[in-house]
C-alpha cells in the first residue's frame, strides 16, 4: 500500500524544510539539540494529554546510586476501586533523545483505554550514558515497579513492559531478561512498538525506506554510534534480542508495525523467532503509517486505532491473569 496521503504532505513539508534550512537534520544536531528538536515536533504532531485523575512524578533508583525520573498515570485515584495493573513503559528515541513529556499523550492515552496505570521511566540517555547503561535502568525500573507497585495503589501481579522504537528493544530485553531471573517482576505481556530489534540497517525494508520516510538510515546509524560504546555492542542481545540464543518462555508479544518503516521487516522477523519458540505473539502491521506513528494523533487517525488495539489487548491480558490467579486460589 502506498504511503497514506497525510503523511506524504507531512513529508513533503519536512523535505521542503530541510532543503530550506528551516528544518535541522537530526543527525546534523548535537544530542541536546537533537533532544529539543524531538520533543517541539511530539507537540506539534500529537494530541494533547488525555486529562487524567492521577498524575505523579516518580524516582526511581538506579544501580550506581543514581535516580532515573519517572511518571505515573492513572485514571483513577489510590483507593477508587481495585488496584490497578501496570504497564511499564519506555520511550522512543534512538536511545538519544526522547523524554517523559515527549510520550505525556501516547501513555495517558493508554492508561485511560485500558484501563491502567502507567509508569513512563525516563532511562539515561548518550551519548551521557553508553550501553548498557539504558538497559540497567530498565531492569532496574522493572525490579523498583515489583517491590512499590502495592505501595502506590497498584496491582503488581499484573504487569506489562512496553515502548516504542528503542522503548521496544528495552521492552523484549525485559522479558528475556525476566524469564531468566525469578527475581524480577515476570511480566504478562510485552508490547513491542516499531522496536528495533536486529541492531543492522541492511534488511530490504531499510532499503526501501531508509530514506524519505521520516527515519532515515544516516539518523539510525546516528542514533547508534551515539548509544554503543564498541562493534561487540551491536551483537550483544541486550541491543539486538533477535541475536539472543532462546526464545522460548518469555511473555507474550502485541508487535506493532509500521508498513513504510525501515524497521518493519526486524519486527515480523523477531514475532517468527517468538513464535517458532512456542511464544504467543500476535503482530499488527499498519498499512501506509511511518515509524513513529502511534505519536501523530494530529495527522492520521491510524494512530487512535493502534491505541485502541494496544489499550484492548493490555485488557484481555490483565484479565486474563486475574482470572488465572483466582483460578489458583
Amino acid at each position: 500500500m502506498p504511503l497514506h496521503p497525510d503523511l506524504e504532505a507531512l513529508l513533503d513539508m519536512v523535505e521542503i524544510a530541510t532543503a530550506t534550512g528551516k528544518r535541522p537534520v537530526i543527525h546534523a544536531l548535537t544530542p541536546a539539540q537533537a533532544r529539543r528538536e524531538f520533543d517541539d515536533a511530539s507537540t506539534a504532531l500529537d494530541l494533547p494529554p488525555a486529562t487524567l485523575a492521577r498524575v505523579e512524578p516518580l524516582t526511581i533508583p538506579a544501580r550506581d546510586g543514581q535516580r532515573i525520573d519517572a511518571r505515573l498515570y492513572a485514571p483513577r485515584l489510590r483507593g477508587e476501586g481495585e488496584p490497578l495493573p501496570v504497564l511499564l513503559h519506555f520511550h522512543s528515541g534512538g536511545f538519544t533523545v526522547g523524554s517523559l513529556d515527549s510520550h505525556a499523550a501516547l501513555c495517558s492515552a493508554l492508561a485511560a483505554r485500558t484501563p491502567c496505570a502507567v509508569i513512563s521511566v525516563a532511562y539515561r540517555l548518550a551519548p551521557e550514558h553508553k550501553f548498557p547503561t539504558a538497559v540497567h535502568d530498565a531492569l532496574d525500573a522493572l525490579a523498583w515497579a515489583g517491590d512499590n507497585a502495592a505501595a502506590l495503589g497498584l496491582d503488581g501481579t499484573r504487569l506489562a513492559v512496553g515502548g516504542d522504537s528503542a522503548g521496544g528493544t528495552l521492552s523484549a530485553v525485559l522479558a528475556l531478561a525476566a524469564r531468566d531471573d525469578a527475581a524480577l517482576p515476570q511480566p504478562c505481556l510485552q508490547v513491542l512498538c516499531y522496536a528495533g530489534l536486529g541492531g543492522t540497517t541492511d534488511t530490504a525494508s531499510h532499503q526501501r525506506y531508509g530514506q524519505g520516510h521520516l527515519l532515515d538510515t544516516d539518523t539510525i546509524e546516528w542514533f547508534y554510534s551515539q548509544y554503543l560504546r564498541d562493534a561487540p555492542d551491536r551483537a550483544d542481545w541486550r541491543f539486538a534480542p533477535l541475536r539472543a540464543a532462546d526464545h522460548a518462555g518469555v511473555a507474550p508479544a502485541w508487535i506493532v508495525l509500521a508498513e513504510c518503516d525501515p524497521l518493519c521487516d526486524e519486527g515480523h522477523a523477531y514475532a517468527r523467532k517468538l513464535a517458532g519458540a512456542g511464544v504467543q505473539v500476535t503482530v499488527r502491521e499498519y498499512p501506509g503509517m511511518v515509524h513513529e506513528f502511534l505519536r501523530m494523533g494530529n495527522i492520521v487517525a491510524e494512530a487512535g486505532h493502534a491505541l485502541d488495539e494496544i489499550a484492548g489487548a493490555l485488557a484481555q491480558r490483565f484479565e486474563a491473569v486475574s482470572a488465572e490467579t483466582a483460578d489458583a486460589q
